[in-house]
């Protein structure tokens, strides 16, 4: 349970953190790069390496500081436009980093990631290893997506869950969302004057995932929703999270000068870093729907058999990640299919025993094995299952 030094000092027991900076922070569409506030962001990263902290920073920004530079108009961008923007943009933004860190000291290093480098397990690990070295050397690392390359069906799309796979990666103990809302509210502020300000969340529930808004900025393409994902991602690995406003100076100064924050609070349990890997994917190949005896099963530490298995969605070979959803049509797990998504359909719904005689050759007792599986919500079961504390 967090204790209210914890929530009001969040980075005093933090050996690592991941700060993510949003597009409408650290680019203003008319003026270019606000200079003056990415300075002072550089100071308060100074500062906590000052108190042997490490830090790692996912910036957005270099779509929106090309557009800027190439004096594009307001509106959406064609696919060409943004990566013409983003080679642009990338250029001034990796510049204005290591200029400004450098005013401290301190040695900036690029790292561009594309989607595969995180989904894929051995790009994955290459790209832990880059930043692990890195830090060993004593410098920042500044992450952003390759938007030069990346297209609009294989990427991330918003820095978030970038930001939460950094730090699930790299075994950070803070995710700091930095965003121009101070947190997560029971509704969308800017709509609904009666939202409540949500200062704790224990446990991200459908009913949390449910207060999630839209993007509030056309310079950014994340919003609150994809904000409660990376939650999900980050806290699942043992890593807290929290949403604060940047719209100040100095704005990790500031959380810790009292400023407001949400903090997602990490899983009690946290995962290993194989099932870190699989709980993060971002796009699962297939769903699983299954019964409540099996979702019971799956919270009492068991793998997922056959006969649980209601219905089958997708295309998947064996070894995929695929989801595994409740008969409520929440997902309550991940894990790493036992079979191709043709033979899973035959099999599903049918006792173990009758695999061999079914698909013409002995296969694995389960269509998930427990150890290629990880929870992803708590879920309600028979034994009833705790609440978010919000």
């Amino acid at each position: 349970m967090t204790t209210a030094n914890e929530i009001l000092k969040p980075f005093d027991h933090c050996r690592r953190v991941v700060v993510k900076i949003g597009s409408a922070l650290l680019v203003d569409r008319k003026a270019g790069l606000r200079t003056e506030w990415l300075d002072s962001v550089c100071a308060d990263i100074a500062a906590l390496r000052r108190r042997g902290v490490e830090v790692l920073v996912v910036s957005s920004g270099a779509i929106a500081l090309g557009r800027s530079v190439l004096k594009l108009p307001a509106g959406a961008l064609k696919l060409e436009e943004s990566q013409a923007s983003a080679a642009v943009g990338q250029i001034e933004l990796a510049r204005a980093w290591s200029e400004s860190l450098h005013r401290d000291g301190i040695v900036a290093g690029q790292i561009l990631l594309t989607f595969g480098d995180t989904e894929e397990r051995r790009r994955y690990l290459n790209a832990r290893a880059t930043l692990r070295q890195l830090l060993k050397l004593k410098a920042v690392p500044i992450i952003n997506e390759n938007d030069t390359v990346a297209t609009n069906e294989i990427r991330y799309g918003d820095n978030d869950r970038l930001a939460a796979r950094v730090a699930t990666m790299i075994g950070a103990d803070l995710l700091v969302l930095l965003s121009d809302i101070d947190g997560l509210y029971t509704a969308p502020p800017h709509l609904d004057p009666e939202a409540l300000f949500l200062p704790v969340i224990a446990d991200i529930t459908p009913e949390i995932e449910a207060m999630a808004g839209g993007a509030a900025s056309e310079l950014s393409r994340g919003g609150m929703r994809t904000k409660v994902e990376a939650g999900k991602i980050a806290t699942a690995a043992g890593c807290a999270m929290i949403i604060a406003s940047g719209k100040v100076p100095n704005p990790l100064q500031s959380i810790e000068a009292g400023a407001r924050f949400s903090k997602f609070e990490a899983s009690p349990n946290p995962v290993n870093a194989r099932k870190t890997w699989i709980a993060g994917q971002l796009h699962p190949a297939g769903e699983l729907h299954v019964d409540e005896g099996a979702e019971d099963a799956l919270h009492s530490g068991k793998s997922l058999l056959p006969a649980g298995v209601k219905r089958i969605e997708g295309h998947f070979s064996r070894g995929d990640t695929v989801a595994v959803v409740s008969l409520a049509g929440h997902e309550i797990a991940r894990g790493l299919a036992g079979y191709d998504d043709s033979d899973a359909r035959l099999i599903a719904g049918r006792k173990s025993g009758e695999i061999e005689k079914i698909l013409g050759y002995a296969g694995r007792a389960a269509m998930v094995h427990r150890d290629d599986l990880v929870l992803t919500h708590a879920g309600n079961t028979k034994k009833g299952r705790k609440k978010a504390n919000v």
